[in-house]
């Protein structure tokens, strides 16, 4: 099958390809929000601060494309037919992912309205407890889609 790599139709219309991509997104961003608090904090910079602040924002606004996509993938690829094993569990892994996102978002842009510069142990917590889950998320997906093969 000779398949062309400029052809947008096929590229946007395939079953799955969409979620692939797009969920990179919103993991490099959180990851990207996370890393620059820490640095703001070493550093004790108002500007690394500021990009910690809309990596998050954008984080959380990119996770609704990488839900909808995998939902999309799911009904298109499997028909919507019950999920068992590892595809439950990155389903769920990736839920908890986006309401945690959403969460630290909300909070992030609370303290922020209210002129607080100093994040709580609560948000910290919150915070790595994400991060842990959504590499998590993305290592069982990159499973799923085998890129990663297990031994």
């Amino acid at each position: 099958m000779n398949i062309n790599p400029f052809d947008l139709k096929s590229a946007l219309l395939a079953k799955h390809a969409q979620h692939v991509v797009l969920v990179h997104f919103p993991i490099a961003l959180f990851i990207s929000s996370v890393a620059f608090d820490l640095l703001a904090i070493r550093t004790n910079s108002c500007f690394l601060a500021k990009a910690a602040y809309y990596n998050l924002i954008a984080a959380a606004v990119t996770v609704v494309a990488a839900v909808t996509t995998g939902v999309l993938a799911w009904q298109l690829q499997l028909g919507g037919q019950r999920l068992r094993g590892d595809l439950r569990l990155h389903l769920s892994l990736g839920a908890c992912s986006a309401v945690l996102i959403w969460v630290l978002a909300w909070w992030r842009r609370r303290q922020d309205q209210i002129g607080s510069k100093r994040l709580v142990g609560g948000y910290w917590a919150l915070a790595l407890i994400g991060a842990l889950i959504v590499a998590l998320t993305g290592h069982l997906g990159g499973i799923l889609s085998g890129v990663e093969i297990p031994n």
